[in-house]
């Protein structure tokens, strides 16, 4: 599968189309927005630990105020699809459906791997998020001519028994990284040209990847927004722990 990448943020460069899109993630212990104005983003962030809920709109309503926005005034709203925290990925497609049906707007659902790509700023890149439960959320993509192909789709895998990378220089990121060093370095050894992780997926990168899709008429109806969860279980029995 191939992803759509704008080659620049200047619109200029880009010949892009005006657009105004909201992205929101919530997938990890951050949560972040950011409004795309016209190949221009403004983000906000916060290490919100358990409290997204809380935090979201209000974030989303400082951010439409800055620019003097409304959310009608708004082209499309994007959120982090997943993998990640089951109750984080409700979150941001709750709010992203509540804010899309009650103005009419096309929402579209970003994998948060792939996301975590476009943070890497590099052209090969594995992207590990820690899962719990001794596992990773795992992906790998590999950028051509402005656009991602997944060389690993999106699973759940122990770290150990990740997927093997083609051969050539591989950039790790996310969580996983932090979570399972050991066993990846271990698993990925020859293949890292480097390492980041403390890249977690944002809403910044949500925005850029959103805006070729909805210029593309590929935005859909907020009904139809779903979270990708990838792990049907979400906690170990007693015994298992």
């Amino acid at each position: 599968m191939r992803f759509s990448h704008p080659a620049s943020c200047s619109p200029a460069a880009a010949g892009q189309t005006a657009l105004n899109i909201l992205a929101l993630d919530t997938s990890t212990e951050y949560c972040s927005v950011a409004l795309w104005r016209d190949g221009d983003v403004d983000v906000r962030e916060i290490r919100a630990g358990q409290r997204h809920s809380e935090l979201l709109l209000g974030m989303v309503d400082k951010l439409l105020a800055r620019h003097a926005l409304r959310v009608g005034e708004l082209d499309g709203i994007a959120f982090g699809q997943g993998p990640g925290s089951f109750t984080g990925l409700r979150i941001a497609c709750g709010v992203t459906q509540g804010l899309a049906f009650a103005a009419g707007l096309p929402v579209v659902g970003i994998g948060t791997l792939l996301a975590l790509a476009e943070a890497a700023q590099a052209e090969r890149v594995v992207c590990c998020l820690d899962a719990r439960m001794q596992e990773i959320y795992h992906a790998a993509y590999d950028k051509s001519g402005g656009e991602w192909e997944a060389v690993c789709e999106p699973g759940l895998w122990a770290p150990a028994e990740s997927p093997l990378l083609p051969a050539g220089s591989w950039h790790g990121c996310g969580s996983g990284f932090a979570a399972y060093r050991e066993a990846l370095m271990r698993r990925y050894e020859g293949r890292l040209s480097g390492v980041t992780p403390e890249l977690f997926p944002h809403a910044r990168d949500i925005a850029r990847l959103a805006v070729p899709l909805f210029e593309q008429g590929k935005g859909m109806d907020a009904a139809l927004a779903a979270p990708l969860y990838i792990r049907d279980r979400v906690a170990l029995r007693s015994d298992e722990r």
